[in-house]
């Protein structure tokens, strides 16, 4: 199962929300650059990125943040946050990062995105981010009719890289994430599922991993040290032979 430590951005600093609440921030850094190289130092073997600015607004807006961070470090990177159309797709992949996630516009426009994967094939995942059950868009202000479960049938169908899967009643909670939506998200899905939010212990890493999730986005458990990076890819075998 693949690790994917999280940096999420806003204001070009690194921090992390409190169930996707941008009242409820806490800044852990001011160099993303930095915080990347210390993850890759540590062992990560791939980066989570994220554009809690792009993601709010609907346009990128941490991008001389994300250049800092693909200067720095050699591993693959994805992104996600404001990436809305064509144009900035291109862009994005041209600056280096390996694949790009697309969560609002997905929902909102199926034609587009269709499109889109077809155009960037394998390079762009899903973003689906739920509340009770149903997918939220918006950089999460927004929460749509639409079940997660379905929406992920629905995308799987198309050429795309991966689901990631957040549940935001856990993220940033470090209270273990939400195994049965995971395990449902899993069996709806057709394509590599990333699980993201609430994850904190080892313990949470071998049931995702026995529910067949393909990797997981790690943030806030990393940051507070409640999980050891070195032992979390030993956990789940993802480190260098």
């Amino acid at each position: 199962m693949q690790i994917w430590p999280a940096i999420d951005l806003r204001n070009g600093k690194c921090v992390r929300l409190q169930q996707g609440d941008y009242d409820k921030e806490t800044i852990f850094g001011t160099n993303p650059a930095e915080m990347a190289r210390k993850w890759v130092d540590e062992g990560a073997r791939r980066l989570h990125l994220v554009d809690l600015d792009g993601a709010r607004q609907g346009n990128m807006a941490n991008l001389a943040a994300v250049r800092s961070i693909l200067a720095a470090v050699d591993v693959p990177c994805e992104l996600g946050g404001g990436i809305r159309d064509q144009e900035t797709i291109r862009s994005l992949i041209d600056l280096g990062l390996t694949r790009l996630v697309i969560g609002t516009r997905a929902l909102k426009d199926p034609k587009w995105f269709a499109e889109s994967c077809q155009l960037f094939p394998h390079r762009l995942a899903v973003g689906i981010d739920a509340k009770d059950g149903n997918v939220a868009t918006d950089g999460w202000l927004e929460v749509s009719k639409t079940p997660a479960t379905q929406f992920a049938k629905q995308l799987s169908q198309l050429p795309i890289a991966a689901i990631i899967y957040t549940d935001i009643s856990k993220d940033g909670m470090l209270a273990g994430p939400n195994l049965l939506a995971m395990t449902q998200i899993k069996r709806a899905s057709r394509v590599p599922v990333i699980a993201s939010g609430g994850i904190t212990t080892v313990d949470d890493l071998t049931k995702l991993s026995a529910a067949e999730v393909d990797g997981c986005i790690i943030g806030r458990a990393l940051y507070e040290g409640k999980l050891n990076l070195a032992d979390a890819l030993k956990a789940v075998g993802d480190m260098d032979t």
